[in-house]
């Protein structure tokens, strides 16, 4: 077997011994490698029968029967001498690898090699008694083949002959949509036994210094706040293999297959491009810090929205919460969902408040506004400096484009699901039609749908950092307000606080 560099991620995805392994990246950067050759290792790792025999059988999938060929049985012969595993093409496309160790023990591993690309044919996996699985671009299988493929491994070999060393699935993928199963299992579920991966990008999007301007992609070389690019050394031209895909290609392809975003669903333009999944989004959910102040930032209306963030004395912007509902007032919402939130929560940190402007203008039922209602429930909140819709996008820009000591500007908590589908593919500038043109036109504000008022109450508060009264408070007014001077900052336990 050839030597084996990919990067960080295959000491990490070895390592772990969860029961479905993930590996999400852009393309090149070695992922289907990875999981030949942990398949490959697992083989030679399983414990010998009573005959010195070290038995597996594998299953590999991949969508259509062409691309098995061309890419996942291409990649595992590239990796695997077919002088140990040869291939045959029958029936049953497959082999078996066999191989003498050093210990007097043999591996006879089987492979069988699958396309499966409609849910019919899930009858090919029904009757397969397998140690483990391997589900190539896992982007374009359906779930119930990732469903029908856990209830096949862990069969072979029998308990009589000694049960399996390691069982389980393994899977690799460029990214896909957020409506994809792969998102909801490692995103938002994140269920027990199941571990993921997400390679650093490729690339990395420059946003242009005048407006208009398209954007610019360097490489990732580890000096723009992402970890290093993996499997550079491995392309024959290096950096230039990526470097030369980004000419003519669009926008939406490049952050997909080049910067390893997550794809998009979407019929509009995004409102925040400069947003990265991989650099923006927290490894954890984000506890506050003791000795900062935390800020609520409101938007109103009948679906109000509250977003709770800290500023960190070297200006990176945490967004540790969201919280949201439709069809409620402010006055329930504030008094039944967002006090018993801070009580539980966040007991003890002191918070500013401040929320959408046009919250002054009076109610025509009693002539009482947004912040007369939050002051009776024992929020007092003032006006955000702004309503312009472009003056709040730039400021969440800023934060999304700085870098604080190194490390981004601007971090989301994972809890934060709404704002982070907004950022993905939900908040967006709807596509107008033009009869006249081809080219594309779109919407100067974004459409108004659930995900925009938690996004519209991020702005709020960015706008209120972002602005001069804050730096000014930041300087000496809010932190004397507290108690002067430069506060320690330690994380908050919360989990005391039940």
């Amino acid at each position: 077997m050839r030597d084996y560099i990919a990067g960080p991620t295959a000491e990490k995805f070895h390592a772990c011994g969860d029961f479905v392994r993930g590996v999400l990246g852009p393309v090149g950067s070695g992922k289907t490698v990875i999981c030949c050759v942990e398949i490959f290792s697992r083989s030679l790792e399983q414990r010998p029968d009573k005959n010195g025999v070290r038995r597996t059988r594998w299953a590999f999938i991949r969508n259509t029967f062409p691309e098995l060929l061309s890419t996942t049985i291409k990649t595992w012969q590239d990796w695997v001498s077919p002088e140990i595993c040869p291939i045959t093409q029958g029936a049953v496309v497959g082999g078996t690898l066999k191989v003498e160790l050093p210990d007097d023990t043999r591996v006879e591993a089987e492979m069988i090699f699958l396309s499966l690309d409609r849910d019919e044919d899930i009858r090919k996996l029904k009757s397969l008694e397998l140690t483990g699985g391997f589900i190539n671009e896992a982007s374009e299988i359906r779930e119930s083949v990732f469903q029908m493929l856990k209830s096949r491994v862990d069969r072979y070999p029998s308990k009589d002959m000694g049960g399996a060393t390691w069982t389980g699935i393994i899977m690799d993928t460029n990214p896909p949509s957020d409506h994809h199963w792969w998102y909801r299992l490692a995103e938002v579920e994140k269920p027990e036994g199941h571990r993921f991966w997400r390679q650093p990008p490729a690339v990395v999007r420059v946003e242009p210094k005048e407006k208009g301007d398209p954007p610019t992609y360097l490489p990732n070389d580890g000096t723009h706040g992402f970890d290093h690019a993996e499997n550079i050394e491995n392309h024959n031209s290096g950096f230039e293999y990526y470097m030369r895909q980004i000419p003519g290609s669009a926008e939406d392809w490049i952050r997909v297959f080049l910067m390893g975003e997550y794809g998009t669903l979407m019929t509009g333009r995004p409102v925040y491009p400069e947003y990265s999944d991989v650099l923006h989004l927290a490894p954890e959910n984000l506890l506050p810090f003791r000795g900062l102040p935390l800020l609520l930032a409101w938007d109103f209306g009948l679906t109000p929205a509250c977003v709770i963030l800290q500023q960190t004395p070297n200006g990176q912007v945490r967004v540790l919460d969201e919280l949201y509902t439709e069809e409620s007032g402010i006055d329930r919402f504030s008094r039944d969902i967002v006090k018993p939130h801070l009580d539980i929560e966040y007991r003890e940190i002191p918070y500013l408040s401040v929320g959408d402007p046009a919250g002054s203008q009076r109610g025509q039922a009693d002539e009482t506004t947004c912040f007369q209602i939050l002051e009776l429930n024992g929020i007092p909140t003032a006006p955000a400096p702004t309503n312009s819709f472009q003056i709040r996008r730039e400021a969440v820009a800023f934060f999304l484009t700085k870098l604080a000591d190194g490390k981004p500007g601007f971090l989301l908590s994972p809890k934060c699901d709404m704002i982070r589908r907004g950022f993905l593919t939900e908040y967006r500038y709807r596509k107008l039609r033009t009869a006249a043109s081809e080219s594309s036109r779109f919407a100067e504000s974004p459409e108004k749908n659930m995900y925009s008022h938690p996004h519209d109450a991020l702005q709020y508060g960015c706008s209120y950092y972002r602005s001069a009264s804050i730096q000014a408070a930041h300087r000496g007014g809010l932190h004397s307000s507290l108690g002067g001077g430069r506060r320690e900052v330690i994380p908050a336990d919360t989990g005391g606080w039940a």
